[in-house]
C-alpha cells in the first residue's frame, strides 16, 4: 500500500485525519469523514457523506455509498468499543445508510465482513458479528450482536437476526423473517419466527451444485428432520451414511458445534423437503 494518497481524489469538503492510511487510487467524495485509525486499501471509493471512525479497515476496491457509517462505538450498554476493530473485505459494496459497528470487550473485540459482500440500503451489522464472503444482506436487514453468517448466504429484506445466531453457508432467509435460532447450511428459512422450509435449491443451482450433490443434501435433510428416533440418533445415522459427502458433513458439523442458540427446524406439519 502506498502511504501517500492521491490528493486530487480527496474532495475539498472531506475531513480526512492526517494519520489515516490511504492506499493508491482511493477516492473520497464530498463531506466524508475519515478518522485517524482508519485504513482504506487501494481503490476504495467513498462517494459522499460517509463516516468512518474507530480502528477500521476497508478492503481494496470496496465502494461505500452516501451516509454509510462504519466503525463507531457499538450499541451496547457496557462497552465503549475502545481499541475494538472493524474489518471489511475487498470488493464489498456498502449501500446508503448501512451501519457497521466495532466489536466489544464482551465479545471478539472485532466485527468482520468478508470479501465480495453486498450490503443493501439500511442494513445494520452490530458488534462482534462475523460475516463470510459473498454474503448478501438486502434492504433494512438488522443483525444483532455476535451473529455469524457463512459464505454465500442471503438474508431477505426487513429481516431481523437475534444475537448469537448462526446462519450457515449458502442458506437463504426469506424476507420479513425473525431469525432466533441457528439456520443450517444450504437451508431455506422464513416466517414470523423462522422455520425451515427445505433447502435453498435455487441458490444451490446458481452456485453450480450438481444434481447428485443436491439429491444427497435433500436425502440427508429429510433424514435429519424425520419423525423417527431422537435428533442425536438421526445426526449419527446421517453422519455414517454421508461421511464422504462434504456438503452433508457441513450440516452435521454445524449442528454439532457449540452454540447458545437452538437449531431452527421445520414446522410441525412437515419437513419441507
Amino acid at each position: 500500500m502506498d502511504a501517500t494518497p492521491h490528493i486530487e481524489r480527496i474532495h475539498s469538503t472531506a475531513l480526512v485525519d492526517k494519520q489515516a492510511r490511504l492506499g493508491v487510487d482511493v477516492e473520497i467524495g464530498p463531506y466524508c469523514i475519515v478518522g485517524p485509525n482508519v485504513t482504506l486499501e487501494d481503490g476504495v471509493r467513498l462517494m459522499s457523506h460517509v463516516v468512518i471512525e474507530g480502528h477500521t479497515t476497508v478492503g481494496a476496491h470496496s465502494t461505500l455509498h452516501p451516509f454509510a457509517s462504519l466503525g463507531l462505538a457499538p450499541q451496547h450498554l457496557h462497552s465503549t468499543g475502545k481499541d475494538a476493530r472493524l474489518s471489511v473485505g475487498a470488493h464489498t459494496t456498502i449501500r446508503e445508510h448501512v451501519t457497521l459497528h466495532v466489536g466489544t470487550e464482551q465479545g471478539r473485540m472485532e466485527t468482520k465482513v468478508g470479501n465480495h459482500c453486498f450490503l443493501m440500503v439500511g442494513a445494520h451489522i452490530a458488534h462482534d458479528c462475523i460475516i463470510g464472503d459473498n454474503v448478501i444482506l438486502t434492504n433494512n436487514v438488522a443483525l444483532g450482536g455476535h451473529v455469524t453468517i457463512g459464505d454465500y448466504a442471503v438474508v431477505g429484506g426487513l429481516s431481523g437476526v437475534h444475537q448469537h445466531v448462526r446462519i450457515g453457508k449458502h442458506a437463504m432467509i426469506g424476507g420479513v423473517t425473525g431469525v432466533e435460532k441457528d439456520v443450517i447450511p444450504y437451508a431455506l428459512a422464513m416466517g414470523n419466527r423462522a422455520k425451515l422450509t427445505g433447502l435453498n435449491i435455487v441458490g444451490l443451482r446458481r452456485r453450480g451444485f450438481s444434481r447428485e450433490d443436491i439429491r444427497s443434501l435433500r436425502t440427508a435433510y429429510g433424514l435429519l428432520f424425520s419423525q423417527g428416533g431422537t435428533m442425536s440418533e438421526r445426526i449419527s445415522e446421517v453422519a455414517d451414511l454421508f461421511s464422504d459427502h462434504a456438503g452433508v458433513m457441513d450440516i452435521i458439523n454445524f449442528i454439532r458445534e457449540d452454540s447458545s442458540r437452538p437449531i431452527c427446524t421445520p414446522a410441525a406439519n412437515g419437513n419441507g423437503v
